[in-house]
């Protein structure tokens, strides 16, 4: 082969050694590059969601975590595209949302079931209720029929079995004349002074220190419990988004259930690795 062969072929050996070289490279870069997504969260969960964002990590996920203090900005900040995700609700909060607001969000995993609860500074069991007695519960359609439905449970009143989801309207037995406090979620457990009693997200209820053992009365966790699971959401449009689906799974592990544990002690149950029985 002669000199100006050699060369050109150590040249044409170059290029395509700097071209694999380059696209190496560039695999590499793309291997290592995060996406970001932002999930909208209750503050109660924050702790939960530290050990989430770490596991989301080793998945090339940087999860930003957006804290909301209510029940009702987290689906909205969500339907406006301000966030990518939210985890706070269960999927009776999100049927009716839904329903009310025109959206079209869907869950795409299980968080966790927390039993709601009847608290009380006047009384210490709920046979102790007198004429009249004023009980707080949620305003919003989905938790307020859960808790006429505890209380229903607790024998303390009687619903028409024939409504789904339950208003004060389909209360048929109310032998005491309870009087109903509606307000919102998160102001339930602050009302505790003004009311007989109170009926307590478990959420609400560990954000405002009640100890879920000194419950008057706790929902039963069981098969019927199933729409009151917690649920990770997200815009129809991305159900299918494989890296969102990466921040379930970062989410559904063992190390984020002893968090779970941690931080809410009794009053909140790992939902994706439970048979509600």
């Amino acid at each position: 082969m002669g000199g100006d062969k050699k060369m050109k072929f150590k040249k044409v050996l170059l290029l395509i050694f700097t071209a694999v070289f380059v696209f190496v490279l560039a695999g590499c870069g793309n291997q290592n590059k995060e996406t970001t997504i932002k999930v909208g969260i209750n503050n109660s969960d924050t702790e939960i969601w530290k050990v989430v964002k770490k596991n989301a990590k080793k998945k090339g996920i940087n999860l930003k975590i957006v804290e909301f203090s209510d029940y009702n900005q987290p689906n909205t900040a969500l339907a406006q595209g301000e966030i990518d995700m939210n985890a706070y609700q269960h999927r009776y909060f999100l049927d009716s949302w839904n329903k009310s607001h025109h959206t079209d969000l869907v869950p795409i995993g299980d968080t966790v079931i927390q039993p709601m609860a009847a608290f009380s500074h006047k009384i210490t069991n709920l046979d102790q209720l007198k004429e009249g007695a004023k009980i707080a519960i949620p305003n919003d359609a989905s938790n307020g029929g859960r808790a006429l439905q505890l209380l229903e449970s607790a024998g303390i009143i009687k619903l028409d079995d024939s409504v789904k989801m339950p208003t004060t309207k389909n209360i048929k037995q109310n032998k005491l004349n309870l009087k109903f406090t509606p307000l919102d979620a998160a102001q339930t457990a602050r009302s505790l002074d003004d009311v007989d009693v109170a009926i307590v997200n478990g959420n609400v209820a560990s954000d405002a220190k009640l100890d879920p053992k000194k419950a008057i009365y706790t929902e039963k966790v069981n098969d019927k419990s199933k729409p009151w699971i917690n649920i990770i959401v997200v815009d129809k449009k991305n159900k299918d988004n494989k890296d969102y689906k990466k921040v379930v799974k970062a989410f559904q592990t063992k190390a984020v259930a002893k968090e779970i544990k941690k931080v809410y002690g009794g009053s909140a149950i790992p939902a994706w690795n439970n048979d509600l029985k």
